[in-house]
């Protein structure tokens, strides 16, 4: 079995796989690290060894596979307990922790391990390492009291306004989350410890749409405007909102992690990159409240005014559970979206599969464009892919300039959808429809191609509606639904156990079946 290193810290090394196997490996195997037993019975294709030694360079086999993977250097290493961190879960060890990081020359580690450590948000900086071991958890304060703010935005020497926080996709203030990293560069978060937030345990959930004490709620682990940022390893759960929200960031790596909240959490999704540029999400499993992941690129003030788009981001070898959307684009995605790649995924119990949320008023530079999916494998999916052009969410999203099927006028808050490709995907246990995709009378989505798609459906099928706009009637067992469509290509697409037409189409301009 060949392997690839995708990351290395002074600590770890992460490997993956190189397969076409959806997320888990055809036969499980064991890990050789310098000829020694180190993992066993590994199933999934991506995996990390940690507890490394800093620049050192370490001989790993995998069947009959050898790879030579080297360690990052490290100029020092600081336990947090020497700052006076007491790890007893009770005891706040929010001033020690930050000392200990404050303190951590570049290119040096902070480590957390041996207990619970009770912390209040954390600031990291750059060229570091925190690393959270296995027998240790960063536990999150409930006293939202205790949480500094971070403003909307802040103005530099030169005059010029840089939005620092965020919320729904406007620059808004926000709580500083617990690992919080503004204008920071080449930092890893590693480990195989866990990130409790403890919002089940505070009042983050509760009245949770509604601004509190100046502020919306923080995201679990949050970087603004930050470059060369890994969190690799750790366990997140019970996050007062998004867990992991890079923010006009570039080169983001999320590798091999856990994120869990429960599933009536409100808007706990997994990772929402925003503005963001060359990210990575690999071997990350989800079960969250929301979306498992959601791109965005802001609103219309956001989006027009910056127009940067949230593009080359790659999801692959993932397991999404029990979120409303696996992957979704939109709704806040006013500055567009761009060169998305998700392969070898599972998304398993999920309202729907691909996910694309927009709707008038977002703005012309809000253009999706150049999505691809490939070996994907959906089970009990509601409606596995969707493209919807009317989301009626936001204050004015049940207006009739959103829910007008009447042809209006192409202008500056017209979104744009272009090319769609979705090849070898086998959908188990569809509910509600195999596929909606509807674009606006004015500007038609310009390409959708599916290839290689076998859809069947669940036996006591749940009747609902297959996207969020006005006037949609609920339904369950239906086929392909394209509406407002320049271009549709089917090959080798096949659906069992549909009732009604397998393909419906309206206003589509040209189709292709093979």
């Amino acid at each position: 079995m060949m392997i690839r290193l995708i990351h290395a810290s002074s600590r770890s090394l992460t490997f993956e796989c190189m397969n076409q196997e959806i997320f888990y490996a055809a036969v499980p195997y064991a890990v050789y690290c310098d000829d020694v037993l180190v993992k066993d019975h590994v199933r999934t294709n991506v995996f990390s060894l940690f507890s490394l030694s800093p620049d050192t360079t370490y001989s790993i086999r995998v069947d009959e596979d050898v790879l030579e993977a080297r360690t990052l250097q490290e100029s020092m290493s600081l336990d947090v307990r020497d700052f006076g961190a007491r790890g007893d879960g009770v005891s706040d060890d929010t001033f020690a922790i930050q000392a200990a990081i404050n303190a951590v020359k570049p290119g040096g580690r902070v480590l957390l391990s041996g207990g619970t450590f009770y912390s209040y948000p954390l600031f990291l900086k750059s060229d570091m390492t925190l690393e959270i071991d296995r027998s240790a958890v960063l536990l999150g304060g409930t006293d939202r009291t205790f949480y500094p703010i971070l403003p909307a935005s802040i103005t530099d020497r030169s005059n010029q306004e840089l939005e620092l926080s965020s919320w729904e996709g406007e620059p808004l203030p926000t709580f500083a989350s617990l690992l919080t990293g503004l204008q920071v560069h080449h930092v890893h978060v590693i480990g195989e410890g866990t990130i409790d937030e403890n919002a089940h345990n505070s009042d983050w959930w509760i009245n949770h749409k509604v601004m509190r004490g100046g502020a919306y709620r923080p995201k679990g682990v949050y970087f603004s405007h930050c470059q060369e940022m890994h969190v690799v390893g750790l366990t997140i759960k019970n996050t007062p909102s998004w867990n992991l929200h890079p923010f006009f960031c570039e080169k983001v790596n999320f590798l091999d992690l856990y994120l869990e909240s429960p599933k009536d959490s409100p808007n706990t999704d997994g990772c929402n990159p925003e503005s963001c540029s060359d990210v990575s999400i690999i071997g990350v499993r989800f079960s969250v409240g929301d979306d498992c992941i959601a791109i965005k690129s802001g609103k219309y003030e956001m989006g027009m005014k910056h127009r940067r788009p949230s593009e080359r981001i790659t999801i692959r070898n993932c397991h999404m559970a029990y979120g409303h959307g696996a992957v979704v684009l939109g709704s806040e995605m006013s500055g567009g979206i761009k060169d998305l790649e998700v392969r070898q995924c599972v998304f398993e119990h999920t309202d729907r599969g691909l996910r694309i949320k927009t709707r008038r008023g977002r703005g012309e530079s809000a253009i999706i464009d150049g999505i691809s999916f490939e070996n994907i494998r959906m089970d009990h999916v509601l409606t596995p892919l969707v493209i919807n052009m009317f989301y009626y969410c936001d204050v004015d999203g049940k207006t009739e300039y959103v829910w007008s099927k009447s042809k209006l006028p192409i202008d500056e808050k017209t979104p744009y959808l272009g090319k769609f490709t979705f090849k070898n995907m086998v959908c188990t246990n569809v509910h509600v429809a195999a596929g909606f995709f509807y674009g606006l009378p004015e500007q038609p989505i310009r390409s959708i191609a599916l290839e290689n798609i076998h859809f069947t459906y669940a036996e006591d099928a749940i009747s609902d509606i297959p996207a969020m706009m006005s006037y949609l009637d609920p339904m369950q067992y239906a086929g392909l639904i394209f509406k407002e469509v320049e271009m549709i290509k089917l090959v080798n697409v096949h659906l069992e156990g549909y009732r009604g037409e397998a393909v419906v189409t309206e206003h589509v301009t040209n189709i292709i079946r093979e």
